[in-house]
């Protein structure tokens, strides 16, 4: 009497070996019809994963000790001064106090000449635009060109600090109390730049969720910014010869 031979495959996730047609393991009962598109999405995440690991912390590679206690001293400096952004009340307007306020000045009122093509309220908005899409560029120019991914996460925290700068201004929309670059408040002009964007969209009553809203992403953005620099150090410390 002649013998048959049994094909064989293996499952996917035990590797037990399965009868030809079979639809489920025998072994592990896995139904092989919904764990394939799985095991497919979890190797597209697990590579996609690879590829953010390789690109945010694996490629910096510095062993230098010198690059190391700038990078150190940069650091404890940004959190020394973030924790003071982070814990002060955006009603108390101290990111337009500060001293990074005049460094991101320049930026807004380009903001404003850059997006005038694109029509009034654009051109309005594009102040804001402006000072947060400079450090953005800096974060690209360190993350893409220069491949300095400290320099990036330093990048991200002034990111952060910008949009923690535009709250204060989004919650004096309707009163109108702060003082403008001509040395005069809203009130005493045509408005300013959140008065008269959120007028123009009918959101004007908004205007103070808005902007705990935009201080909170500050806040999220630069936590993450310490997460990033922090990894990066540890990672630059392990480097360091004995």
């Amino acid at each position: 009497m002649e013998s048959t031979a049994i094909s064989t495959v293996s499952c996917p996730k035990c590797q037990a070996d399965q009868p030809d047609g079979a639809t489920e393991c025998v072994k592990c009962g896995i139904i092989f019809a919904k764990y394939r598109p799985l095991a497919l999405l979890q190797r597209h995440r697990s590579r996609w994963v690879a590829l953010a690991k390789e690109w945010l912390a694996d490629s910096d590679t510095s062993t230098d000790s010198l690059t190391f206690a700038v990078r150190v001293a940069v650091f404890l400096l940004l959190l020394w001064w973030g924790r003071i952004f982070i814990f002060t009340p955006l009603e108390t307007n101290y990111t337009g106090e500060s001293f990074l306020h005049l460094i991101n000045l320049p930026f807004h009122e380009a903001g404003h000449l850059l997006f005038i093509p694109l029509g009034r309220f654009m051109t309005i908005l594009g102040g804001s635009l402006g000072q947060i899409l400079m450090p953005l560029v800096c974060l690209a120019t360190f993350l893409i060109k220069t491949r300095d991914l400290f320099g990036a996460s330093v990048a991200l925290w002034w990111t952060a600090e910008s949009f923690m700068d535009i709250a204060p201004y989004i919650n004096d929309a309707r009163a109108m109390d702060l003082m403008l670059l001509g040395g005069v408040t809203g009130k005493e002009t045509d408005g300013h730049d959140w008065n008269n964007i959120l007028t123009m969209l009918g959101w004007l009553e908004y205007d103070h969720r808005l902007a705990h809203l935009v201080y909170n992403l500050g806040i999220l953005l630069m936590l993450a910014s310490f997460v990033w620099g922090g990894l990066l150090l540890l990672k630059h410390y392990r480097r360091l010869s004995p």
